[in-house]
């Protein structure tokens, strides 16, 4: 019978100050039968752009419903044994 030893590592998740900042973006998914499927363009990178674009599509079709994403770079820095 082989035994075996398990250890777990901490690791410390940042931000990478060295990246270009997070980029934001959203699509509309309102409707019953199937989603709107509008979606932000590539130049709406921050959060305050697809925030007025969000506001902007419910203004004109009165859609509610919007998967919001952020993507960012992290870095994983190893910690402690345990």
């Amino acid at each position: 019978m082989t035994r075996a030893t398990y250890r777990f590592r901490n690791y410390e998740i940042s931000s990478d100050p060295t990246s270009p900042p997070p980029a934001y973006s959203a699509v509309c998914v309102t409707g019953e039968e199937s989603d709107c499927g509008a979606a932000t363009s590539d130049e709406q990178i921050t959060e305050d752009a697809v925030a007025e674009w969000i506001a902007e599509h419910s203004r004109d079709t009165g859609h509610d419903l919007y998967r919001k994403k952020v993507e960012g770079y992290v870095r994983s820095e190893p910690g402690e044994w345990q």
